[in-house]
């Protein structure tokens, strides 16, 4: 949830920053498809229906990531989607290499009260053996925030890159003029 509300907070910065959201509009995304369907996947095993098979849990989880890298990479020309890929790419790393889930710092995680119940899928965990660990959810917010989290590398830097193609599209003054998109030329007719 605490991931929905950054992507907000960078979506509002964008008029604060003297940019126009309704250039999101504008922005010639190839294959959107891919990402949508790989959200619904997430939504789906993550939320809506975390008890059942484990490896098919785990095997829709990562299929998610190969969704969305198969996007950033259909659209790595749009500035902040590569950058954005990057952190789907870390992720995706650390979550294969512990069998479909995202290894968790035990002592991150100490200071949760929130489980997840038997049964049912958890996209982190704490894991007896973890791989690649320091790529996993290993990053907390203050304990004092009321929607108290944990987040991977890939995270940060997957927020990072849609901060900077949000702002880039949007024309921010957080953005020097050079990185700002092109208005597309329209070719005048003359009449016959």
């Amino acid at each position: 949830m605490i991931i929905g509300l950054c992507y907000l907070a960078i979506l509002a910065s964008v008029p604060l920053a003297g940019g126009r959201l309704s250039a999101l509009a504008d922005l010639p995304l190839r294959r959107s498809w891919l990402a949508l369907v790989a959200i619904v996947l997430q939504i789906v095993v993550i939320s809506v229906l975390p008890s059942g098979d484990h490896t098919v849990h785990t095997t829709v989880h990562l299929l998610s990531y190969v969704l969305l890298g198969a996007f950033a990479f259909s659209n790595w020309r749009i500035p902040g989607l590569l950058l954005a890929g990057l952190g789907g790419l870390s992720n995706f790393i650390a979550i294969s290499a512990n069998g479909g889930i995202m290894p968790a710092d035990p002592k991150t995680i100490a200071s949760f009260s929130h489980s997840t119940p038997e049964g049912e899928f958890a996209n982190s965990q704490v894991l007896a053996h973890p791989k690649l660990l320091f790529l996993g959810d290993v990053i907390p917010t203050p304990a004092s925030l009321p929607l108290h989290t944990v987040f991977s590398i890939g995270d940060l830097i997957l927020m990072f890159g849609v901060a900077v193609l949000v702002h880039v599209q949007c024309r921010s003054r957080l953005v020097p003029r050079r990185w700002h998109p092109r208005k597309p030329v329209v070719a005048e007719v003359a009449p016959a």
